[in-house]
């Protein structure tokens, strides 16, 4: 049985992400941490991304990381959404981080729970351009303990 020398596999391991980068689908994604992991009001989390094909269905996908002592079941952010032209919308949306049986939904490993909510499955960008989606922390606790990450990822379709 020949002996697969390590250059090789660290070759062909290099070859194969290369590929799969290539084809992802995914054209955006960023995490931003929140220091000390307690969200403050005056805390909003911008994130701005590049939109080229109007012709294209896109999933949004937020991503949050929480304690997995977290006292709520749920965590209510407000939602703005900033398109090319400047127009905005904002939209409180409530993030079911907990079952109703208080089984976190998502992974935990240790005491960090990471969980990715679909904000929109079927997503018609109608200009191309610069788009910005800002998440703030909208719970009538401040600042909120527990929140140690918020990610946005946007993921082509079709």
């Amino acid at each position: 049985m020949p002996i697969v020398s390590t250059r090789i596999v660290i070759a062909f391991a290099l070859l194969s992400s290369m590929l799969v980068a290539c084809n992802s689908d995914t054209i955006f994604d960023e995490s931003k941490r929140i220091p000390n992991a307690a969200w403050d009001y005056n805390q909003p989390l911008p994130f701005e991304f590049e939109v080229r094909d109007t012709t294209k269905t896109y999933q949004v996908v937020l991503e949050m990381t929480h304690a997995g002592d977290f006292g709520y079941q749920n965590c209510y952010v407000q939602i703005t959404t900033k398109f090319p032209n400047g127009e905005e919308k904002k939209q409180p949306v409530s993030l079911e981080l907990a079952a109703q049986s208080g089984i976190w939904n998502g992974e935990c490993s240790g005491n960090t729970c990471t969980l990715e909510i679909p904000l929109q499955t079927k997503a018609k960008f109608k200009q191309p351009g610069k788009h910005s989606i800002t998440v703030e922390q909208f719970m009538r606790v401040n600042p909120l303990p527990g929140i140690e990450a918020i990610g946005l990822k946007i993921k082509q379709l079709e």
